[in-house]
């Protein structure tokens, strides 16, 4: 029996629906999330979050910080930033990386590290989707919530 799972950012809830196993990194490390799992609370790092929802193919979130709520039947996270990797615009994330290249470069600072780790997340989502991982139903247009996951 899969769980609720929920990825809410301060602007929109990125994907709301059921999931059968969730993958992702926390502070303290690597995490995979089934249905009953033992209730959890914990930070999170900015990378990639798969999720297998109903035994379809696996869909690949960006996750940028922020925490994770598990319950045996729910899964929440609330993170600043998050979007589904068939929202990604490639050339806006190469040229964030960039941009961040040449900031560290020049002075190596908190902000400019954050922002080249956020770009290649970015671009690592875009990698997976480019080894067959496919979204399990197209978003553009939709708000990046599949209709069968937008609230009622």
């Amino acid at each position: 029996m899969p769980f609720t799972l929920e990825i809410i950012t301060p602007d929109r809830v990125v994907m709301r629906g059921e999931a059968d196993f969730v993958q992702i990194r926390g502070k303290d490390g690597e995490l995979g999330i089934l249905p009953g799992h033992t209730p959890l609370f914990t930070a999170l790092s900015d990378d990639l979050m798969i999720v297998r929802q109903q035994g379809q193919q696996e869909e690949v979130v960006t996750v940028m910080g922020g925490f994770m709520d598990v319950r045996p039947d729910r899964v929440t996270v609330l993170t600043p930033a998050a979007e589904l990797a068939a929202e990604i615009d490639e050339v806006r994330a190469r040229q964030a990386a960039e941009r961040a290249k040449v900031q560290i470069d020049r002075a190596r600072t908190a902000e400019a590290e954050g922002a080249l780790e956020r770009a290649l997340v970015r671009l690592r989502a875009l990698e997976l989707l480019g080894r067959g991982y496919r979204p399990t139903r197209p978003h553009p247009g939709q708000g990046g919530i599949p209709i069968e996951m937008r609230e009622k």
